[in-house]
């Protein structure tokens, strides 16, 4: 009864080896067949986060001249003006220590800074992109940023005060 008892226990205790020795190879074939089909689900698209990320940093470069367009410039510098809006002073001089380690311009996170304060009154502090896309135009063009974006037009009709 002992000797039954002990095959099946090492009977079972190697099945649970080859099944623990054979999953990394499964869950790899699984990896390898996920990641290509997640790579042709994705290759038509290329509106991603990440692609949007990386169309943003090019429009930076082709519009901002000097090393102020460099991605690591733009992702630091953008992240500088905005802690400087929310008054993180603390933080923001943290980034603008990496900022000119990178060897970015600081006349440019002031132009920005600047240009974000004379255009204040297009942010809206309800939508949360507002700032963002501020920051980002003024990032862009700090002397001439663009326009911002027209307001919801009412959705009740005009009233006809006129008397007939």
């Amino acid at each position: 009864m002992l000797h039954r008892l002990l095959s099946a226990v090492g009977g079972l205790c190697a099945a649970i080896l080859l099944f623990a020795a054979a999953a990394p190879l499964r869950s790899a074939a699984l990896a390898q067949g996920a990641d290509a089909k997640a790579v042709d689900k994705n290759a038509p698209a290329a509106h991603s986060p990440a692609a949007q990320q990386l169309d943003e940093y090019a429009e930076a470069q082709r519009l901002v001249a000097g090393p102020a367009g460099n991605p690591e410039c733009v992702w630091l510098g953008r992240r500088v003006v905005s802690l400087l809006w929310r008054d993180d002073l603390d933080t923001a001089f943290r980034h603008l220590d990496l900022y000119d380690r990178f060897g970015c311009p600081g006349g440019h996170i002031q132009a920005a800074f600047r240009c974000l304060i004379l255009n204040a009154s297009s942010i809206d502090p309800k939508a949360p992109d507002s700032l963002n896309g501020r920051i980002e135009a003024c990032w862009l063009n700090p002397t001439n940023p663009a326009p911002p974006p027209a307001p919801a037009a009412s959705a009740a009709p005009p009233k006809d005060t006129a008397k007939h």
